[in-house]
């Protein structure tokens, strides 16, 4: 029997005995382009900015900073840019001249933004008119009309702290208008993945739907689905703070469940812009105060014996203006669990981790993807990519740099990969 431990939106983790091999990595960008790469850090406490976005102004090209603020952007020449732009909740946006940007180990300082006091702010009477009125502007603020997207996917899956595989693609998007009833649609371009998993392991945890699964947490797109903005007596809300995101102030919403369901309910945040009323960002977590309903939220089937329990769950989902609409730019999920076996002395936690960040799109001649190319929810992208060992694999596409302890992962998955070829 294959175990299946089912997420929140027709995802699933996989659990399956598995041996396999591993794979280098690496990447150059083509002589058409320019790379800028560095480290976006608070120009006052010189911490490093994690998320942030990173992106050619007047353009839809960009990348998002890694969880260590690093960032690394390819920008065709042919474009003639002078500047990429770097933003980030809380912070004022900052340009920087491309020329004068290039070498290793830069550092970019962005300042922080901070609300005055004397601002004279007038609030609706209940919070929760502010998440109405986000839900009635969705025609107004995002885009009516299907978009082509590319994207960059990465998912890593961690046994304690030892990384057990690593899967990255580029994925070409089919973006629904925000307005209908058409599906997102996404196909893989190209992808790569390493494992390392060693023969005493007894599971090895696979992440189903992947980078669709991901499209799914448009909260904007699909309100009826995760936290279910489609039914909002399900939470009570608050307004909690005003932040600044690209230069514009934001509501910051709370909510936490009001009701109780026989499904788990979600705590979050969203950030609600004070001029057009979008909805720019959204923070949130499964509600886990009820063990035995959360894990029923995740678990289809297991083996026997194994007791499998969500330990956390985050998301994060951010929106990008351009040229007056708010198009999808960032999502990322972490999930935590362990798996104890009933009579036996060990047990295992384990960590899923998966994000994209939109990297490119276009307006023009965009049209549906055949049936037959279509990655689907219940696919397993480890299962329909290869090893690869190019060095020059991602060429010109813009990726998320990877952190460091990533960079270490697919090191130790190299050598192995090599003794295994001796």
């Amino acid at each position: 029997m294959k175990p299946v431990v089912k997420s929140l939106v027709t995802a699933a983790v996989t659990l399956i005995l598995v041996v396999s091999l591993g794979m280098a990595y690496g990447q150059t960008a083509d002589e058409n382009f320019v790379t800028i790469k560095g480290v976006v850090k608070d120009a006052t406490t010189r911490e490093k900015v994690v998320f942030a976005s990173v992106y050619v102004p007047g353009s839809s090209v960009g990348t998002v900073t890694n969880s260590e603020g690093e960032f690394i952007l390819k920008i065709s020449k042919s474009s003639n840019a002078e500047y990429f732009e770097i933003s980030h909740m809380g912070y004022f946006n900052k340009k920087f001249r491309i020329t004068e940007s290039l070498g290793d180990n830069r550092v970019f300082p962005i300042e922080q933004h901070i609300v005055m006091l004397n601002e004279v702010i007038i609030w609706p009477k209940e919070p929760i008119d502010l998440v109405r009125l986000a839900l009635s502007n969705i025609g107004r603020n995002y885009c009516q009309v299907p978009n082509r997207m590319t994207g960059f996917y990465r998912e890593s899956i961690r046994q304690q702290r030892d990384y057990l595989s690593i899967t990255e693609a580029v994925v070409d998007i089919y973006k629904a208008p925000y307005a209908g009833y058409q599906s997102d649609q996404v196909k893989i371009y190209k992808g790569r993945k390493g494992d390392n998993v060693k023969i005493a392991d007894t599971l090895m945890v696979k992440l189903q739907g992947g980078p669709n699964v991901i499209m799914l947490l448009d909260i904007v797109r699909n309100t009826d689905l995760s936290i279910a903005l489609d039914s909002l007596e399900n939470y009570s809300f608050e307004i909690v703070a005003i932040e600044n995101i690209d230069n514009k102030q934001n509501f910051v919403i709370g909510f936490r469940p009001a009701v109780v369901r026989s499904t788990p309910l979600y705590n979050g945040k969203l950030y609600i812009t004070q001029d057009n009323f979008a909805i720019t960002r959204a923070e949130f977590s499964l509600d886990l105060s009820d063990a035995e309903k959360a894990t029923a939220m995740f678990l289809k089937k297991k083996p026997m014996g194994l007791v499998f329990t969500p330990t956390a769950t985050n998301y994060l989902v951010t929106y990008k203006e351009e040229n007056g609409k708010y198009f999808l730019n960032y999502v990322r999920v972490d999930l935590k669990f362990k798996c104890d076996w009933k009579r036996k002395w060990f047990k295992n936690s384990y960590t899923v981790q998966s994000e994209m960040a939109i990297t490119d799109r276009k307006e023009e001649n965009v049209v549906r993807f055949a049936n037959q190319d279509l990655f689907k929810t219940n696919m397993i992208l480890t299962d329909k990519i290869q090893y690869f060992t190019d060095k020059d694999f991602w060429g010109d596409y813009n990726i998320i740099e990877p952190e460091e302890s990533i960079e270490n992962a697919l090191k130790k998955i190299a050598r192995i990969l090599k003794k295994q070829q001796k």
